[in-house]
């Protein structure tokens, strides 16, 4: 059942990619702004729930298996990567209605699906350190949705970007994906931080030391600071408009690389890697 609901997620994923070109073919032909690709983007919405409630079927049905949340391997997180990316899509589309923002950020989940699909997915006894399931399960749920408002305002900042360059009439205007991906960073910042919290916690139980500056802790630290100083540019500085849109991405690459961060570092996060 776990592998039926992970590839029919693939191929809803796959589907939402043929049909997000449909649908800026369609904004692209119409003739005023926000007219274009109506039913597309009916179909498109109700893709993402599906895809959202295959995902959520793999998670459980994963977790019936195993006794554990998504937390043992990089085919585990990726699955929760994707299902956060999916989830917060959803709900900034109910909340901005941009379908062209939630449809563009289910491809990086696109991309995170078809990456656990080289990975392996037997699950394996869990080590020791990892026996703290309920502790581990929220560290990692809250770095899903924390990843996942990080990747809409990753998607907004370059599209932002694109706009800067040379205004297309079919891509939302730059206030409307400006002030996007500040709303990301207000609800991702305190999620990260409450990553950094549980791990802490869970590292004193397991390691008996709230932080050693393992190279994993260090990545996820650092790439706390970019978003804090996204925020406080934005707030106490003024900044908003390209410098926040490159910080942005500057942000997002530091969350990317701490998520695959397992392939470079050592330590004692370097068992995550099955």
């Amino acid at each position: 059942m776990q592998a039926i609901f992970f590839w029919a997620s693939l191929l809803a994923l796959g589907f939402i990619t043929l049909l997000l070109i449909a649908y800026i073919i369609s904004l692209r032909n119409a003739r005023a702004q926000g007219t274009g690709g109506g039913t597309i983007q009916q179909i498109l919405l109700g893709l993402m729930v599906l895809v959202f409630i295959l995902l959520t079927g793999v998670i459980a049905t994963r977790w019936i298996d195993t006794g554990h949340g998504p937390f043992s391997s990089m085919y585990e997180f990726a699955i929760a990567f994707s299902w956060g990316i999916v989830g917060l899509g959803i709900l900034y589309w109910a909340r901005f209605r941009v379908m062209l923002v939630s449809g563009a950020s289910s491809l990086i989940a696109l991309a995170l699906l078809a990456y656990a699909a080289f990975q392996p997915s037997e699950a394996s006894e869990l080590v020791p350190a990892l026996q703290q399931s309920f502790l581990l399960s929220t560290h990692v749920a809250a770095a899903a949705l924390s990843y996942g408002a990080f990747t809409i305002g990753f998607v907004c900042a370059i599209m932002f970007l694109m706009q800067r360059k040379q205004v297309k009439r079919w891509m939302p205007s730059p206030e409307t994906l400006d002030r996007i991906s500040y709303h990301t960073a207000i609800v991702g910042f305190p999620l990260l931080t409450l990553v950094i919290i549980l791990g802490a916690i869970w590292a004193e139980y397991s390691w008996g030391r709230y932080w050693a500056w393992d190279p994993k802790e260090t990545a996820a630290l650092i790439t706390w600071f970019f978003y804090a100083a996204y925020l406080h540019t934005r707030v106490l500085k003024g900044w908003q408009g390209t410098r926040s849109a490159i910080l942005l991405v500057i942000a997002f690459i530091a969350v990317i690389f701490t998520f695959f961060g397992n392939y470079f570092f050592s330590g004692l996060h370097a068992f995550e890697v099955v």
